[in-house]
């Protein structure tokens, strides 16, 4: 078992993604998400964002891919999840399953550490996994996020 980090961003947005968290096509593995930063960097500004973590049984077209990063230099294994940032083009997000609900001010940043035995866990299903949105935004602004998860 392995741990790693990814950081995405994007503008929030109520219609797009910021990441997307997917088990790959080929040589799926389960993983679990265990700790989430979410925050701005962006000029301090009095804007309301909810952020949620939505179950989605596609990936959907990234701005680009993110590379997630081994928390330990001597895994020699690379992640099979596949992580994509800044959504041209959502996934297909399953109605109602929304495990993980934040709303934030702009000001803030926030993070969440899962209880041992609550993580949210990636299936291994060919794209399927969590989106990590901002479907409230007060403002378009820089979003950014760290997620640290386990593959099994």
């Amino acid at each position: 078992m392995a741990n790693y980090g990814v950081y995405v961003t994007r503008t929030a947005s109520a219609t797009l993604s910021t990441g997307v968290f997917t088990a790959a096509a080929s040589n799926m593995r389960r993983a679990k998400i265990y700790d989430i930063v979410v925050g701005s960097a962006a000029t301090p500004a009095d804007n309301a964002f909810l952020w949620q973590m939505q179950r989605c049984t596609t990936a959907g077209t990234a701005g680009s891919a993110v590379t997630p990063q081994s928390l330990d230099s001597a895994d020699s294994i690379a992640s099979t999840i596949v992580v994509g940032q800044a959504m041209t083009v959502d996934p297909t997000l399953t109605a109602g399953a929304i495990p993980w609900t934040v709303p934030l001010n702009q000001r803030a940043t926030f993070r969440w550490v899962a209880a041992p035995g609550s993580e949210l866990v990636i299936p291994a299903t060919a794209s399927n996994g969590f989106a990590l949105r901002t479907p409230t935004a007060g403002g378009l602004v820089e979003v950014d996020s760290t997620v640290l998860f386990q593959e099994l």
